[in-house]
């Protein structure tokens, strides 16, 4: 038996099961304000995210090249307990945050957990990757997204504050229908490629691959768009009523201002600087920002403070769960 060829099998069938639990995590993400707000039903807009979630997955491969690029898993035993550790660690941390409805970010969570389970046997992390790619972004991407958001809301107000309630209700509720349509494509373009990125970690620590390989092979992308897309389909409305509801009792033109910041955001960090940004930190910023435009106290900052603790904590907490178990792996497999 081929027992390289079966660790590779399970481990990508674990890094499916991550990029599912990413899709029932963060794309809910994506289409809570939406919801919140009564554009769409909660039914009919989980069946829209799945749909361009899986589209968006087809849609670039510049993220899923920073993922790979993070570690150099090296080859054999050690190599697939490193990579099979951080999506352990990922994966544990998005359950506990899922749990209590927490919207952190499944992309810190893995890279995190990457670079846990790298520092245990002293393996080459990319830390100028880490730093220019995933530490820069992550910090000034939500507040990018909140300043954006504050301004187009105040265009926003000025042009239509003489204009009758009930029609700019209508309206915006109409035009959230395509701001969430391009959220879900943005998330899916985002998310999708990290997990990509694992298997091509997995590839070439099999000796599948090489390293310095260009285009991720097309079954990899199929399988990681159906997961993400399966995972939206199937979750999603815990972590939706955090963003949809309690953050800020959303307007339509909150909500359309909010996801059509952070979808910009999510592309410009795509195809602009190949960062693997987080979908749920951006538009809960963008959320903020649209809700402070109104008034500071419109805003349920406790909420945001509670978002900001996971927002900390993701990355460290996941890279010590992929240590432990990358320590354990390393302990039953004789090292």
């Amino acid at each position: 038996m081929d027992w390289t060829l079966v660790i590779v099998v399970l481990l990508i069938v674990i890094a499916l099961g991550f990029d599912f639990t990413n899709g029932f995590h963060d794309a809910a993400n994506a289409i809570a304000t939406s919801v919140g707000t009564k554009a769409l039903k909660m039914r009919t807009a989980l069946i829209m995210a799945a749909v361009l979630n899986f589209v968006g997955a087809f849609l670039g491969q510049e993220v899923a090249k920073t993922i790979q690029s993070v570690v150099d898993p090296g080859t054999g035993p050690d190599a697939f307990a490193l990579v099979g550790a951080a999506l352990a660690g990922a994966i544990i941390w998005n359950l506990i945050t899922w749990r209590f409805g927490m919207p952190s970010s499944s992309s810190h969570a893995l890279i995190g957990a990457v670079v846990g389970s790298a520092l245990v046997v002293a393996s080459d992390v990319n830390w100028s990757t880490v730093w220019n790619k995933v530490i820069i972004p992550m910090v000034t991407s939500p507040f990018v997204g909140l300043i954006l958001a504050f301004l187009l809301m105040r265009v926003i107000y000025l042009i239509w504050r003489n204009q009758d309630r009930a029609a700019t209700d209508r309206g915006f509720r109409r035009a959230q229908v395509v701001s969430a349509a391009a959220m879900s494509l943005g998330h899916g373009l985002q998310d999708a490629q990290k997990t990509m990125g694992v298997i091509a970690l997995v590839l070439i620590a099999a000796g599948y691959r090489d390293e310095g390989s260009e285009a991720i092979p097309l079954w990899v992308v199929a399988l990681c768009a159906g997961a993400i897309s399966l995972g939206t389909a199937f979750g999603g409305q815990r972590i939706m009523r955090t963003l949809g509801r309690r953050v800020i009792d959303l307007s339509p033109e909150r909500g359309f201002a909010a996801e059509s910041v952070a979808s910009s955001v999510l592309y410009v960090a795509a195809y602009g600087i190949q960062a693997p940004v987080s979908t749920t930190q951006v538009i809960t910023g963008s959320i903020l920002g649209a809700g402070a435009e109104k008034s500071v106290k419109a805003v349920r900052w406790n909420v945001g403070v509670n978002i900001l603790w996971a927002w900390v904590l993701t990355l460290p907490m996941a890279a010590i769960v992929a240590a432990g178990v990358h320590v354990l792996l390393l302990a039953l497999i004789g090292y």
